[in-house]
């Protein structure tokens, strides 16, 4: 029961980061349309940036070395202050409620970071982990001491150490998003980017002809 209830835990952190994943997703593109209602220059350097910060963060969800993540995390940083610094000029030279739009998506897409970052943190406590190691040791105890006759119930013996196996693996593994088997993809940064990279080559030849 308590490990059933655990993987549940992991299910729905996992559903969570990539509900999350989405989210984010959805910010970044919809500021990279808010960035229109920008002043032209401002609008375009929001642009780059937003294309640069979507790299970013498609890069977190890959697997990485420790050394490699804490770069991402810090370049990272450093684009949503240069996206912050850059509409803020404009923000607060045009008090209106276009540019009030424009705050509002950008607080989204900086806010959606954090909430990433703060649903893969949580993870699953070591105490619980604790607590399942306990368990699964008494009851391979017990199924060891009820086995009378262990060369007819062998394959009985060792049905139930293999089920817990498999269970720890998959928790672990769910629990894990950016190691193991089952990860939390980036699919819909991906998508977001070729979409973007899309608009904004459209958009390049009537900026020349300008």
């Amino acid at each position: 029961m308590i490990i059933g209830f655990t993987f549940s835990m992991a299910i729905d952190r996992h559903d969570q980061r990539e509900i999350f994943e989405e989210g984010e997703a959805n910010a970044i593109g919809t500021e990279f349309l808010r960035a229109d209602l920008l002043p032209p220059k401002a609008s375009a350097a929001t642009k780059v940036l937003l294309m640069q910060y979507t790299d970013q963060r498609i890069l977190f969800y890959s697997k990485q070395t420790p050394e490699k993540i804490q770069e991402i995390r810090n370049k990272t940083d450093q684009l949503q202050t240069a996206l912050w610094n850059e509409i803020l000029p404009a923000v607060k030279t045009k008090d209106t409620p276009v540019m009030a739009l424009v705050t509002s998506g950008m607080n989204d897409v900086l806010n959606s970071q954090g909430y990433v970052q703060a649903a893969w943190w949580n993870r699953i406590p070591l105490t619980a982990w604790a607590l399942m190691a306990a368990i699964a040791i008494c009851a391979n105890l017990l199924v060891g001491f009820g086995a009378r006759n262990f060369e007819k119930n062998v394959g009985l013996f060792m049905i139930f150490p293999f089920v817990i196996s498999v269970s720890f693996f998959l928790i672990a593994d769910i629990d894990s998003p950016r190691g193991g088997i089952i990860r939390i993809e980036a699919r819909n940064l991906v998508a977001l980017k070729a979409n973007l990279t899309q608009q904004m080559d459209a958009s390049s030849p009537s900026i020349s002809n300008k």
